[in-house]
């Protein structure tokens, strides 16, 4: 039944490679259930504060949006609408030179608001993105 050797002192030379085998395919399959979530794409932000705000981009070059807590729109000091967002970001873009998009909320607004005028700002051009709380 068992296996046949003579010599019971004899030690156990075969190498029982089941265990090995066995836990390399759950690595591997744990590596393939976690490695989409690795590679998920997001936006890159410079988060400062008000005062940090100095150096190569001054505020004048710079698009500026302000969400307050009540939901209003400002770009660069005038109020648009939401539906006008994309388009007037566009524009000011335009006249950027470095594509510099400030956004600056309460800390009240939601994450999603925020998130929402960052990725429609990154749509109409902007290159460099910062992050600031009034």
């Amino acid at each position: 039944m068992g296996a046949s050797s003579n010599n019971a002192d004899e030690p156990i030379t075969d190498i029982n490679l089941t265990p090995l085998v066995d836990v390399s395919l759950v690595l591997v399959i744990i590596f393939m259930a976690v490695a989409p979530f690795a590679l998920q794409a997001g936006i890159k932000v410079l988060q400062s504060k008000a005062s940090a705000q100095v150096g190569k981009v001054s505020l004048s070059e710079s698009v500026q949006v302000r969400l307050s807590k009540a939901g209003k729109l400002t770009l660069n000091g005038a109020e648009i609408s939401r539906e006008n967002y994309t388009a007037e970001v566009a524009k000011a873009l335009l006249k950027s030179a470095d594509k510099f998009v400030i956004v600056k909320a309460d800390t009240d607004n939601r994450v999603g608001q925020v998130v929402g005028l960052l990725d429609e700002a990154k749509q109409a051009g902007a290159l460099k993105m910062a992050l600031m709380k009034n």
